[in-house]
């Protein structure tokens, strides 16, 4: 059966012809050919049928203002509807993979793995109670598309979809692709470029749109076909909860001034208002569903006393109700209940208090279904939405508060010494003793409402910590119920956090603590005395009952972004790896259970690459079921935006946690041969002390700036977080975000593979051979994944483009940096090649054909790029051509940062 009517090819040819139509009448036939005219000298010479690219250049020397404008909006939109062309294949994929039965890494997979490891029920049921997954969605600047774009294109989308996927006449097919040409030529007549930058509610309101439009209903379907398919093998096994989501848009202060506790609080308020909306609107639709004649039907005592209830607690509605829906007992219950959910934002009583009671009132319509024989009813009707209450509760997805470590010290040395005690004077021992001493005692040393005579940081932190105490009133714990720490050095930058929580009455040990205090741990430093941080924390008399309050659970945050800026890709990595096993040791120690949060950003060179082979790749010590992990920027976009595909990135997920986990079981600890492991020591010392003396070298910060856009990056409405914490341009200031940015604006990456072959060759220069690499390869997930993800990058990077970016730098500059970069990237490209065995850097032929197809096209913006970033003096216009062809470059290259 053919599942599909069109494919890749048809979709970008056609949508290539329809953006050449509306280009030339939009524009004019000149301009028409003058991007025809580009096109095709990029394409003859990816191809080899020129030898240089001098007609290409030819071309935009010529442009005046107005035409580079159209070239740049003309490429730029070419790769948007590109992309959804490629997002509409992999659609294709997944469906006819499903109908084939062969799609790998999915649930039936996940099912086979316990089958086939002889998992008897026990073993799969504890295996499933460990697992919990928390995509936890942030606001970091790496989106690059305006959300009214997004817009047109998702509606573009469905168009292609409807082509693609339904059985229409000529008629209705000429009618969808009319409504492509409207979009289209929408979209060529709207504004590319922000005219203004985000404010953080704008961002908390883009992760709404996921969650609220996709996720929300994409997860009763994952918990839908995984019981289904559990069934089948084990019968007695209960699917738990698997999933949880969570966000910082709205919430995340460090190095945000904009996100104040005003911001924070419209978010939790848009966000509960939001999904008590989508749980009203999914109980009306039961109610055309439930029409059971209650004289034919018995619903049950337990269902006719949860229905008295709520006649005796809404005694008005209920005479209403019975009137309307006389012997309709269902409707009647569900009537009464829409009522309860409205009144929880309302002064009138008898709301729900939380969800777990609607959860209840649902599980009891639930049962009276079953015991009637309509289990059907409650598998397609009840079920789905019993797991979107129990997955999105009445937060839709539950806050971090993030803050830097000085802010907290500031805030603390203050408020202290207004009584009598001299905090800042304190040792680190010190410090720990007076915080232990004042959350122990009962009564709050401080009047968190009495800012009067503060700095403004001391005062937006104490203000910060009163209003977490009436949101958690407000909103519920749930809400808003974790505190991650930026730059965490000490024990005691812990334990303020701890101390003004219990201030405001969040904490009130033994018997309540209502957050999570989590440490981030980003610098070599934090990382490298982890066992003194968390050691000192776990003996401490107050965090002892922390954890007790809080399950035995501590949660710990890895920075992967800064490491990556410190130390480089491949020690950074190494790293990051040893300290996961390292955590998991300190854990074990004192018992405590960890929770580790990746810190992970959209790109390579951030941690990013594929969610499901990170999990796989995680030391088996480090995986005890829960996991925690931040989605940014356009991964957001890649993954959740398309229903088809959030359904495959949630089964894939699933599917590696499971299997990891019931893996850690067996084999708790990661069984590294030595020699493999001091192999990676070799590896990364050589690889760090490579990357460190680039970025240390005397002129290779002005290198970065005239080599690279990050004049043009620094000043994009992107996002409502500056780019840089203090405002100077130093690599050790500027964040993670920009610089991986400007580096894979000017298609040299090396925040993806510098070092790297530098620290493979030591290696081998030491008396390791390839063999041994080889193995390390095929046998270690570890290994293969770092190395699989450097190749990611190396294959994105292309010297040829480069080569234009380094010839804006001073000469002297040039020819100091731009050749030793690029001998570093032959080395690691010749080694990674060598070692993986492959021929080609991407291992998936989709990758690179995506890549081949995409190449040609993205020429032309970075070539413009430079010849603006050229020009000493550039007219407003230029200016805004110039932002425009950053955002072409990144949705060509489909990243950031």
């Amino acid at each position: 059966m053919e599942l599909h009517a069109r494919d890749v090819r048809q979709d970008v040819r056609e949508l290539g012809a329809l953006l050449g139509d509306v280009l030339e009448e939009q524009s004019s036939t000149e301009s028409f050919r003058t991007v025809e005219e580009m096109r095709t000298a990029a394409i003859d010479y990816r191809k080899g049928d020129t030898e240089s690219r001098e007609r290409l250049n030819r071309v935009i020397d010529n442009l005046d203002p107005h035409g580079e404008s159209v070239v740049a909006r003309a490429f730029t939109t070419y790769f948007e509807l590109i992309n959804l062309a490629e997002e509409r294949e992999r659609v294709r994929t997944i469906r006819e993979a499903s109908q084939e039965g062969d799609l790998e890494d999915g649930l039936v997979a996940t099912v086979e793995s316990f089958a086939d490891g002889d998992a008897d029920p026990e073993t799969v049921q504890r295996v499933l109670d460990d697992v919990l997954i928390e995509p936890t969605f942030t606001a970091h600047p790496t989106e690059a598309r305006r959300k009214t774009v997004k817009a047109k294109l998702r509606s573009i989308a469905a168009r292609i979809e409807d082509m693609d996927e339904r059985r229409l006449t000529d008629r209705e097919r000429q009618q969808l692709w009319r409504k492509v040409d409207a979009e289209v030529t929408s979209l060529w007549q709207t504004s590319q470029v922000r005219g203004r930058r985000p404010e953080p509610q704008d961002e908390a309101r883009n992760v709404q749109w996921y969650l609220e439009n996709i996720l929300f209903d994409v997860v009763g379907q994952v918990y839908a076909e995984f019981e289904d398919v559990l069934a089948d093998e084990y019968p007695e096994v209960d699917v738990p909860k698997l999933f949880e989501f969570r966000s910082w848009a709205g919430s995340d202060r460090d190095g945000n001034p904009f996100v104040t506790p005003e911001v924070t609080e419209d978010t939790l308020e848009r966000q509960r208002s939001v999904v008590l909306g989508k749980y009203s609107d999914a109980l009306k639709r039961l109610s055309g569903v439930l029409s059971q004649d209650g004289t034919r039907v018995d619903a049950g005592a337990e269902f006719e006393r949860s229905l008295v209830a709520d006649r005796e607690r809404l005694p008005v509605v209920a005479e209403e109700t019975e009137e309307r829906y006389p012997n309709e007992p269902y409707r009647q219950k569900l009537k009464l209940m829409r009522e309860r959910i409205r009144r929880i934002e309302d002064v009138r009583p008898d709301g729900y208090a939380n969800h777990h009671e609607l959860l209840e009132d649902l599980r009891v319509i639930d049962q009276s279904l079953r015991n009637n024989g309509a289990e059907v009813v409650a598998d397609e009707y009840l079920s789905p939405l019993m797991r979107q209450v129990d997955t999105f509760g009445f937060t839709l997805a539950s806050l971090d508060l993030r803050d830097h470590q000085e802010n907290h010290t500031e805030a603390v040395h203050e408020a202290l010494s207004q009584q009598g005690i001299d905090y800042y004077g304190r040792d680190e021992a010190g410090r720990t003793e007076v915080l232990t001493e004042a959350i122990l005692q009962e009564e709050p040393l401080l009047d968190l409402e009495d800012t009067e005579d503060l700095s403004d940081t001391a005062a937006r932190v104490l203000t910060r910590f009163e209003k977490l105490g009436e949101w958690q009133k407000e909103y519920g714990v749930g809400a808003i119920d974790t505190y991650a720490i930026s730059m965490t050095e000490e024990p005691s930058h812990v334990l303020e956090v701890l101390f003004l929580a219990d201030q405001a009455g969040v904490v009130s040990l033994p018997d309540h603590c209502g957050i999570d205090v989590v440490p981030l741990l980003e610098t070599e430093s934090a990382l490298n005395g982890a066992r003194r941080i968390m050691g000192t924390l776990f003996e401490n008399e107050a965090y002892e009952k922390v954890l007790a309050a809080r399950n035995g659970v501590q949660e710990i945050m890895l920075g992967y972004s800064d490491s990556n800026k410190e130390n480089g890709y491949l020690a950074a990595n190494w790293d990051l790896y040893k300290n996961q096993r390292r955590l998991a040791s300190i854990c074990d120690d004192f018992d405590v259970k960890m929770r580790l949060f990746h810190g992970r950003g959209g790109s390579i060179s951030r941690g990013g690459g594929p969610m499901n082979e990170a999990m796989l790749a995680l030391p088996n010590e480090t995986v005890t079921g829960q996991i925690k992990f931040t989605e940014q920027g356009e991964a957001i976009a890649e993954k959740y935006a398309n229903p088809r595909i959030a359904e495959r990135n949630l089964e894939q997920m699933l599917n590696a946690q499971v299997r990891s986990r019931h893996e850690a079981i067996r084999e708790p600890e990661d069984h590294v041969p030595d020699e493999w492991a001091d192999a990676m020591d070799t590896m990364a010392t050589a690889a760090r002390a490579e990357y460190r003396d680039l970025l240390e070298s005397e002129g290779f910060v002005s290198y970065f700036g005239q080599a690279t856009p990050i004049g043009v990056i620094e000043d994009l409405n992107l996002g409502s977080r500056p780019a840089s914490r203090s405002g100077e341009r130093t690599v050790e200031d500027l964040r993670a975000i920009p610089w991986v940015f400007s580096w894979t604006q000017s298609r040299c990456i090396i925040t993806g593979w510098y070092a790297l072959g530098t620290g493979i060759q030591a290696y081998l220069d030491d008396g390791g051979d390839v063999e041994t690499l080889r193995e390390m390869y095929e046998e270690w997930p570890f290994f293969r994944t770092t190395l699989d993800n450097s190749s990611l990058a190396l294959a994105r990077t292309d010297f040829d483009i480069a080569e234009h970016y380094a010839d804006l730098a001073d000469a002297e500059l040039r020819e100091r940096f731009f050749p030793r970069l690029q001998d570093e990237y032959e080395t690691a490209r010749s080694i990674v090649l060598d070692v993986s065995g492959r021929e080609s850097l991407l291992k998936r032929q989709w990758l690179d054909e995506s890549l081949r197809r995409r190449n040609p096209y993205v020429d032309p913006l970075n070539l413009l790029q430079t010849h603006l970033l050229s020009q000493t003096h550039r007219t407003e216009d230029e200016e805004r051509t110039l932002r425009l062809t950053v955002k072409g470059v990144a949705a060509g290259m489909k990243n950031t940062g």
